[in-house]
């Protein structure tokens, strides 16, 4: 072989490698939907236990108001190195009476989803700020003085 063949066969393959290596990777966290399970879901006709039957258990509960079942499931692509993104979102909700039966099923999606910005990246506290030095030489003298409480003798000597 010559060496042109050489190089152009290496060039193939490098951006074979490369294009590879910059594709998408796909990942499904939580609950996996089945549109046909959901569907079989009847107000009026499930209860708890038809429901857990059918969809399982549900990755939470709510604890506040009316008894409710959340199913959710996310699909996020990322790139290598690079933090995943949300490419679709969706929250199942099963709402119970006090009976236990199913009284709504509902689905949304990343419609509802809420970004939330925190306000900077420390958290206030009360108090005053210590530098370096004084973490590191702030207790020398403070703990076990003579004559302090707690320094080794009998207390008031």
């Amino acid at each position: 072989m010559n060496r042109t063949k050489i190089l152009g066969i290496a060039a193939i393959a490098l951006a074979g490698v490369a294009t590879t290596g910059c594709s998408s990777i796909r990942e499904t966290r939580g609950y996996v939907v089945d549109p046909v399970l959901y569907a079989s879901i009847q107000p009026g006709i499930d209860n708890e236990a038809s429901v857990t039957g059918t969809l399982g258990r549900p990755t939470f509960t709510s604890q506040f108001g009316e008894p409710t079942w959340y199913y959710v499931s996310s699909t996020t692509g990322r790139k290598p190195f690079v933090r995943p993104r949300i490419k679709q979102h969706q929250v199942l909700a099963v709402k119970f009476d006090g009976a236990g039966n199913v009284i709504a099923a509902e689905r949304t999606g990343i419609e509802q989803v809420a970004n939330i910005s925190p306000d900077g990246d420390k958290t206030p506290t009360l108090g005053r700020e210590r530098g370096f030095l004084e973490d590191l030489f702030g207790n020398i003298g403070a703990v076990g003085a003579p004559g302090a409480p707690g320094a080794g003798g009998q207390p008031g000597q």
